[in-house]
């Protein structure tokens, strides 16, 4: 199980990959999960299980959820 920290361009952690075999988990900044991406089927799913695109496409999940907690926290 590798996890790999996911920072903006000054270095704010915004959240975390964990690769754990088959499959890559998302989490962000609080460790919440967003979602998951099933190596095997190449499909990334949001927290809910819905498939939001094919290929890997967490690091878009973590980016959206930071931006939504920066707007939310202003």
């Amino acid at each position: 199980m590798a996890k790999e920290l996911i920072k903006d361009f000054y270095g704010k952690i915004l959240g975390r990959l964990d690769d754990q075999g088959d499959r890559i988990v998302a989490e962000d900044f609080y460790g919440k999960i967003l979602g998951t991406y099933n190596k095997n089927d190449d499909k990334t799913r949001d927290f809910y299980g819905k498939v939001v695109s094919n290929g890997n496409t967490l690091t878009g999940l973590i980016a959206e959820a930071a931006a939504e907690n920066e707007a939310n926290n202003r």
